[in-house]
């Protein structure tokens, strides 16, 4: 099926094809999580699908680019995508403040994408230990779909660098409060060439995105002769602006939660409203001038769109009268395409709730 480069097609799509394949992945691994021995465990794995499927459901847009494999591309997202959201809850919501911990657990995320490494003992460092083999699923199911990608040995690399970016974020973000920007500027000072241009809490929201690592996996699975010059490209396309431009909304509009829950949130860091929506936009018309250089650059462009409006659309935001003083200003920004997909965003949440 050809990649779709305009909007309505592309909207299309999600809805017949991207949204459903995306739920009946999410089906199982619920079912799964329900059967988790440890309480603790359970609760979080089960809380982390119910509250964040959209993060799938976004992320697996990427599975459009993977031709003949797109349910396969579909399950590699769902499972990587549940793997983030779930080591996020263990490390955000509950019992450890552990880097150790948090060094353990985000092992996972780079085994998933290195088919053939064996399983390590994730929970080693923390006190609850038996999710009846949930986790170890997640990463074997990542590792034997990446394994079927018939050009994933050119994109592995990338996705391993993007990867630990992420892991290291998680661990420096998740410590004792009184540490967290501490570790975090130490850790964007030992990143003078990733980090050219950005503020440390700019470059933190760049390596907080998965976004590239679905799209490199997608291009691996589906798109003939994809070269390792191709996966540099996307690499270095996506990190830091598309993958900024994400990250940076999703803290947009969960100022308030954040600031309710003492959690680490770095809109907060801008020194005033307009230095935010500045940032915002900049992120957005940074990640649209390095998307142009790339091969089916609709696609891309209108992903760029696309989140705008989804957050946009949050209910979050519609709640918050600040917030939704606001989203004009950066909306705006998107041009029609965002309006676009805003409308349909909207539309979408209205009609099935979530």
């Amino acid at each position: 099926m050809n990649i779709p480069l305009n909007s309505p097609v592309m909207m299309y799509r999600i809805y017949k094809r991207v949204l459903p394949a995306v739920h009946r992945e999410l089906a199982v691994w619920r079912n799964r999580a329900e059967n988790i021995p440890d309480p603790e465990l359970r609760s979080q794995a089960l809380a982390s699908i119910a509250d964040k499927t959209f993060h799938c459901e976004g992320g697996a847009i990427y599975a459009l680019l993977a031709g003949e494999k797109f349910f396969d591309a579909v399950s590699f997202i769902v499972s990587y995508q549940t793997i983030s959201d779930y080591l996020d809850n263990l490390c955000d919501r509950s019992t450890s403040l552990n880097p150790l911990d948090f060094t353990a657990l985000h092992e996972a995320l780079t085994d998933a994408l290195q088919p053939g490494v064996p399983v390590k003992r994730y929970y080693r460092f923390r006190a609850e230990q038996d999710d009846g083999g949930y986790l170890e699923a997640l990463v074997k199911n990542c590792q034997e779909k990446a394994e079927s990608f018939p050009f994933y040995r050119q994109a592995k690399p990338y996705t391993l660098k993007l990867a630990s970016l992420y892991g290291d974020l998680q661990i420096h973000k998740h410590v004792a409060e009184e540490e967290r920007v501490k570790r975090l500027t130490s850790w964007y000072k030992a990143h003078p060439k990733e980090s050219a241009e950005l503020s440390w809490y700019e470059f933190s929201a760049a390596a907080g995105s998965t976004l590239g690592i679905f799209c490199l996996a997608s291009y691996a699975a589906g798109s003939a002769g994809f070269t390792a010059l191709d996966a540099s490209r996307i690499y270095e396309r996506y990190f830091p602006w598309m993958q900024g431009l994400h990250i940076m909304l999703d803290y947009f509009i969960d100022q308030d939660e954040d600031a309710r829950e003492g959690d680490l949130n770095f809109c907060f860091y801008y020194p005033d409203e307009d230095a935010l929506i500045h940032g915002l936009t900049r992120f957005y018309h940074r990640a649209v001038s390095q998307l142009q250089a790339l091969p089916d650059a609709g696609f891309h462009r209108r992903v760029a769109g696309g989140l705008l409006a989804i957050y946009l659309a949050d209910p979050k935001v519609k709640e918050n009268g600040r917030l939704k003083r606001r989203r004009r200003r950066i909306l705006t920004s998107g041009g029609k395409a965002s309006v676009f997909f805003y409308l349909n965003g909207w539309v979408y949440r209205r009609l099935s709730k979530t």
